[in-house]
């Protein structure tokens, strides 16, 4: 067990296809939960809703990707210290390059139509 993380694409031709996979990368955890909760918390109306940031499917836009670069590049990221039972040691200097590799990625998509998304499971 524990925190395995993916980006994966939405396409009119795919209907999921993973762009991105993180297992053990809490502080990228935490901030797409802080971003979860700043956009009110989608897909917490589902019945198979546990009150928690997990399994659930955060749409990312372009502005989103570019806060989340800018916050890798100015060690925001690092410095939210995120926890949990299933989540592992700080790794961010481990996927430093895979994450803005991914960013630019999922920019990409975006300016070819297609909606990004993140989830986790733990």
């Amino acid at each position: 067990m524990g925190l395995d993380q993916y980006a994966y694409v939405s396409s009119p031709e795919d209907s999921r296809n993973e762009i991105a996979y993180w297992r053990k990368h809490p502080n990228l955890q935490g901030w797409m939960e802080n971003l979860w909760n700043e956009k009110g918390r989608p897909g917490s109306d589902s019945d198979t809703f546990d009150g928690s940031f997990n399994c659930i499917d955060l749409e990312l836009t372009r502005e989103d990707l570019d806060r989340l670069e800018q916050d890798l590049v100015n060690q925001r990221v690092a410095s939210l210290k995120t926890v949990g039972f299933f989540f592992g040691e700080d790794s961010d200097d481990y996927y430093y390059e895979q994450d803005l590799a991914f960013v630019l990625k999922a920019k990409q998509e975006i300016l070819l139509g297609n909606k990004v998304y993140y989830t986790a499971w733990w």
